[in-house]
């Protein structure tokens, strides 16, 4: 019941949307090159249904591959933030720095350097996807209560000890919510990524093929690969969510 109470809001709110567009196709006469209507861009995904799940396979594999290099990255870096200060003060303006740079600058670059194809993507993805980890694991680790890190240190406890059964523990809940926007912004670097890699590679992902579709004039088929991109990010988030709710439910309060 809290699932149903939970998704049924807003799947109205979407179907209410769905009407609303349709009927704004259809008594305006908009031109399907324009704006095709919900029906035509359904249609559309179901002509092209080969084409957009080979898409959908290799835009998941690289936000999948950009995003798990982020969590393993991004706690690792974190850890060590929490454990020397000065590395923190020294270090931590450039991971600002670097989530400032436009991805579209960065792009260019990382296939010039390391090639076109799934690996650069996957770098795409993670470059942008890693700083959410970094921010908010470290913001975890380092905002233990004073007066633990007192009693740890009152009972011998190591550095390490400390870190990894005190502070570690207490920022699972903030790795978790680093861990849901970093889902969704590595769908966004992978699309980026297979947007600058485009012709040179042999495989297309949904980044090559919303452009290509929309040079084509076929824009019913690029809305319909819009439409699979938003609902791989929403898989990813609740993916997200769900292990949340689960798997971490000892650390994390599943109605936040």
């Amino acid at each position: 019941m809290r699932w149903v109470g939970t998704v049924l809001p807003a799947l109205v709110a979407f179907m209410i949307f769905l009407l609303i567009w349709q009927a704004i196709v259809r008594v305006f006469e908009i031109k399907s090159y324009f704006l095709p209507s919900p029906i035509e861009v359904a249609s559309a995904g179901w002509r092209i249904r080969n084409e957009l799940a080979g898409a959908v396979w290799l835009t998941s594999r690289a936000a999948i591959g950009g995003f798990t290099l982020s969590v393993i990255f991004g706690c690792l870096v974190s850890l060590l933030f929490a454990q020397f200060r000065v590395v923190r003060l020294g270090c931590f303006p450039y991971a600002v720095l670097l989530q400032t740079v436009p991805i579209v600058a960065i792009a260019p670059l990382v296939i010039n350097w390391n090639g076109a194809g799934l690996g650069s993507v996957i770098v795409i993805s993670f470059v942008v996807s890693v700083f959410p980890i970094i921010a908010n694991v470290t913001a975890g680790l380092t905002s233990v209560d004073p007066r633990l890190v007192e009693l740890f240190r009152m009972c011998g406890a190591s550095r390490w000890q400390e870190a990894f059964k005190l502070r570690v523990p207490h920022a699972v809940a903030d790795l978790v919510t680093g861990a849901r926007t970093s889902a969704g912004l590595a769908v966004i670097g992978a699309i980026v990524g297979e947007f600058f890699a485009g012709n040179a590679t042999d495989q297309h992902g949904l980044g090559f093929l919303v452009p290509q579709r929309i040079h084509w004039l076929k824009t019913d088929e690029a809305f319909a690969a819009v439409a699979a991109a938003t609902a791989l990010g929403v898989a990813m988030f609740s993916a997200v969510g769900w292990l949340k709710a689960t798997v971490l439910e000892r650390w994390c309060d599943a109605q936040s």
